[in-house]
């Protein structure tokens, strides 16, 4: 019996990984075959939908598929979210943004939090087919929240989880663990933060005094994704720059923070107005002439 034939940027699998996020597979051969940890990819459902980007959360150059996690959280991931296996995908655009910078650096910690995980998988695989030595440390909210528990643990030497409520793992933060090894004299030679900036920024002032060098993973407000609109743009050490062409991955140590989520708070009455059209048929404001 023969393989099914897919048509490009159809769906080709889809899972629920916990009662607010999903799990995408999509069929796009080119893209899964130049793919790379830390890099995203820009979609646009329909003809009038707005353009999103979502982090590659794993690939597969074989059978030409790229796969995301999709937290409906807005209307558009929302609109994402209602698509079954079968539909298409209006436009799917990637490779996009630089990939991690993957080299055996000796130990390495990777600090996530919620839909970051999604986005610190690819990037903990890497690093541990690099040779290097992979400690992990997961947050959520509680024990429901958490993805890729199995994944992360196959690719990491050791694993820390902490939960807000206590339900899994140590209750707090991940910042809390990441203190409590430094305390016990783990020697990091690289960190990565990915997660909501605000634990970004908290874990940069904890490894800052330490020098560790520490790799943030950016989320802010992007439209095309190419350079050439400027809504990513964020502060790194005082310059200027575009998180779609110039990272997403900067130095946390010289990322502004502060503006980065005074940013990211910018369109909250919009995106809550936004939720009030029908996300299987409704369209755009702009689109209404």
């Amino acid at each position: 019996m023969s393989e099914k034939k897919f048509q490009i940027n159809e769906i080709t699998a889809k899972k629920q990984l916990n009662p607010v996020i999903k799990e995408i597979t999509i069929y796009a051969p080119d893209i899964a075959a130049k793919a790379k940890a830390g890099q995203f990819v820009i979609f646009r459902v329909n003809q009038d939908s707005e353009r999103i980007p979502l982090t590659l959360a794993a690939w597969n150059k074989e059978k030409g598929t790229i796969t995301h996690i999709v937290q409906e959280i807005g209307f558009s991931t929302t609109e994402l979210g209602n698509l079954e296996v079968g539909q298409k995908i209006q436009n799917v655009v990637g490779p996009l943004g630089n990939a991690t910078e993957i080299e055996n650096f000796g130990t390495t910690v990777i600090i996530c939090g919620g839909l970051g995980t999604a986005v610190a998988y690819p990037v903990a695989r890497a690093l541990k087919e690099a040779g290097n030595k992979v400690i992990s440390i997961i947050g959520a909210r509680s024990k429901e929240l958490f993805i890729l528990e199995e994944e992360m643990s196959a690719v990491s030497d050791e694993i820390y989880f902490t939960s807000d409520d206590g339900t899994k793992g140590q209750k707090g933060f991940v910042s809390d663990v990441l203190k409590s090894l430094l305390e016990k004299n783990y020697q990091f030679n690289r960190a990565f933060a990915i997660g909501p900036p605000i634990m970004m920024s908290v874990i940069a002032d904890i490894t800052r005094p330490y020098g560790i060098k520490t790799i943030a993973s950016l989320n802010p407000i992007m439209v095309d994704g190419m350079g050439m609109c400027g809504a990513c743009r964020v502060t790194i050490a005082g310059k200027t720059e575009f998180a779609c062409v110039d990272g997403p991955e900067f130095d946390a140590h010289k990322v502004d923070f502060k503006e980065l989520m005074l940013r990211l708070r910018g369109y909250c009455k919009e995106e809550k107005q936004a939720l009030s059209f029908e996300p299987t048929g409704g369209h755009c404001k702009c689109h209404n002439h």
